[in-house]
């Protein structure tokens, strides 16, 4: 095979063909059935170290040219897949080793679900006179399960904790139900989780 892609920052078994490139993001695209936004496909790919940073978005660019890929009517700033993209797509199962495709799409489901929980609950950071207010939201479809405000000191700080927030509000939520009730077993099961995750 031929490689024609700089490698920089890819790791061993990534991709390093400008063709390999097109064809997993296309694939990306065909197989999460959702529009992305191009930075949610360098998310995704870069995530493993797949491919260079720079690659993706000449690749990118390439596919929208030639019409592979089209930005979303609803939302100019997401991009769904074409006929002719979905043609390329099809390329995959023979083109490239299953570990990769594997990793690209795990990656790419895993921004989508970081992206829903984004959108069903959220952290607004306020800046106070002596420093930043969180305010946190999670939902639960048509009602709040909980909302709560939490003052920090610095902007650092704020960023951190949103971060945090938005990687588990459920957890958030658990431990929150677990305090208020006294439920001990939660709170074990809780902080199982919290030490498996370290």
């Amino acid at each position: 095979m031929e490689y024609d892609a700089f490698s920089a920052g890819v790791s061993l078994g990534g991709l390093r063909s400008k063709d390999d490139i097109k064809l997993l993001i296309c694939y990306i695209l065909s197989n999460v059935e959702r529009s992305l936004s191009r930075s949610d496909i360098l998310s995704a790919l870069m995530q493993n170290n797949l491919a260079n940073y720079f690659e993706i978005n000449n690749a990118f660019s390439d596919l929208i040219e030639n019409e592979n890929i089209v930005e979303d009517p609803q939302n100019p700033n997401l991009y769904t897949v074409t006929e002719s993209g979905q043609v390329i797509s099809a390329q995959l199962h023979s083109s490239l080793p299953i570990s990769i495709r594997d990793k690209a799409l795990k990656a790419a489901l895993n921004l989508l679900s970081k992206v829903k929980r984004e959108t069903e609950n959220n952290a607004l950071i306020c800046k106070v006179d002596s420093g930043y207010n969180l305010k946190c939201n999670i939902s639960g479809g048509n009602i709040d399960l909980l909302s709560f405000s939490l003052y920090v000191p610095d902007k650092l700080q704020a960023d951190f904790v949103k971060e945090n927030f938005l990687k588990d509000p459920n957890i958030i939520y658990e431990c929150m139900l677990a305090l208020l009730t006294q439920d001990k077993v939660l709170a074990e099961k809780i902080l199982c989780e919290l030490k498996n995750k370290d």
